[in-house]
């Protein structure tokens, strides 16, 4: 029993990884992406979008046909499609071939990823196990970032940035095998799908995405920005007005009756929001103002994913001593401090050792104490009826959070340049601002946890397992 938990637990953690990478290992690529087919600087942002929104868009849709379908047979579809796609995006001759393989690429990840949280949540049910299970889950998606930039910058630097999709081929062959021999089948429920959710959902979040990457490319003043903002919202709206007359929504919005859950949801898509577009931006501004090469670039970001993965470890400890809650209040205040700080050293051009090192490290420790509180909150007290859409909504706040936080600082990049050809230290400034862009959303995802998440009582109370002790 013991083993096959480890089994499980390692296909969940690959899974994550996998999905986690595809959103970063590109981004050390792209200029030789750019080079390699022909594409313009506003059309290289949907390499990491058109993977992004489709894997934020149809999340919720995974997370209820794995409800209806059953998890086993959604986690097994999503990674064999995953795998396809990698080789197709591989493969790509073309610009449009790259971008619309990202897009099935982010829709097979929405199928596997809801069906393996909900795998761990299923698998593990004790306390102490769970918590240990959701520390490695967070520490990958949060540690993911960096070691695809590593990834992504060392093949494109001594082999080519094609390898980065076809390394996902022989591990997604591997996970396909263990997932038919060691996964078991959820209980399935009939039911039907609500397909109007899923596609208002899609189009509101693409209208809104868009709209803001037109902005950075043509300006607040074109009618194709507003339009595009217009269509977003409108269809945002609609997704909340079908969610409650749907019979069975993808969203059931009594998941949002608890202002824990809440609070965990906005928290984490700010925060993502911030966190994401530090991956986009601290890399080019390596490579183009300090003339590192693309795995220079990756491995610059060890301080950040070793500190980060590292938090893994003591996590279950500071879990039962400190609480969730305090221990995101403490990883959201070193985030902000650290991007802040962060912003004023890139705007002083100075090299990266130093300042930049250490900077990053505490930006991974504050990285890492608050993934796996925003999990764990996210998914407490829900019905065993919600546990797939629950999941799916952490992932949804997470891919959502990336892709229009990327959309708004680059809008904030962009206006900040003021030229078509920057010097290194009009690059340098643009990226500043973003970088104080990107501190704005945490400092927001601080103040959403504080008024969501925190009570006068919280900081007074002792955890649980220390009462009891004392008593």
């Amino acid at each position: 029993m013991l083993q096959s938990k480890g089994i499980i637990l390692t296909i969940i953690i690959a899974c994550q990884l996998l999905v986690v990478l595809d959103a970063s290992v590109m981004v050390t690529s792209i200029p030789e992406i750019g080079r390699s087919l022909h594409m313009s600087t506003v059309s290289l942002t949907w390499v990491q979008n058109s993977y992004i929104l489709a894997f934020g868009g149809f999340l919720l849709l995974g997370a209820r046909a794995g409800d209806l379908l059953g998890r086993r047979r959604m986690l097994g579809a999503g990674i064999g499609l995953f795998t396809l796609t990698s080789l197709l995006a591989g493969l790509a001759p073309t610009a449009e071939v790259l971008l619309v393989s990202r897009a099935f690429q982010g829709f097979a990840a929405a199928l596997a990823t809801p069906a393996a949280l909900a795998l761990l949540s299923a698998t593990f049910t004790e306390e102490k196990e769970r918590s240990g299970a959701i520390a490695m889950y967070s520490a990958v998606a949060g540690a993911g970032g960096g070691i695809g930039l590593l990834l992504g910058g060392f093949f494109t630097d001594f082999i080519s940035w094609r390898v980065g999709m076809f390394i996902n081929v022989p591990i997604g062959i591997v996970l396909m095998y263990l997932v038919w021999r060691y996964v078991t089948e959820s209980e399935t429920r009939t039911g039907r799908f609500d397909l109007w959710g899923a596609l208002t959902s899609v189009v509101g979040m693409t209208g809104l995405v868009y709209g803001f990457v037109q902005a950075a490319g043509q300006g607040w003043g074109s009618a194709g920005t507003w339009i595009w903002l217009v269509v977003g919202i409108v269809s945002l709206t609609a997704f909340v007005l079908v969610e409650k007359r749907a019979v069975e929504p993808i969203v059931p919005l009594r998941l949002f009756a608890s202002r824990q859950r809440s609070g965990a949801y906005l928290g984490r898509f700010l925060l993502v929001g911030g966190n994401f577009s530090l991956f986009f931006f601290i890399p080019q501004y390596l490579q183009n103002v300090l003339g590192f090469g693309s795995l220079e670039a990756g491995l610059a970001f060890l301080p950040f994913s070793a500190a980060q993965f590292g938090m893994m470890f003591v996590m279950q400890s500071l879990v039962r001593r400190y609480g969730n809650r305090k221990l995101l209040i403490v990883g959201l205040l070193l985030a902000v401090l650290g991007t802040l700080w962060m912003s004023r050293t890139i705007a002083a051009q100075t090299g990266y050792f130093p300042q930049m090192f250490f900077l990053m490290a505490i930006m991974g420790i504050g990285s890492g104490l608050m993934f796996q509180p925003l999990t764990a909150l996210g998914l407490s007290n829900v019905d065993a009826r919600d546990s797939g859409a629950a999941s799916g909504l952490i992932n949804v706040a997470h891919q959502s959070g990336a892709s229009l936080g990327l959309a708004i600082l680059v809008t904030v990049f962009n206006m900040s340049v003021h030229a078509d050809q920057p010097s290194k230290v009009q690059f340098a400034h643009a990226v500043s601002h973003s970088l104080l862009g990107s501190a704005v959303f945490q400092a927001s995802a601080l103040a959403a946890s504080l008024l969501l998440l925190m009570s006068v009582r919280t900081w007074a109370q002792k955890p649980k397992r220390l009462s009891a002790r004392r008593r």
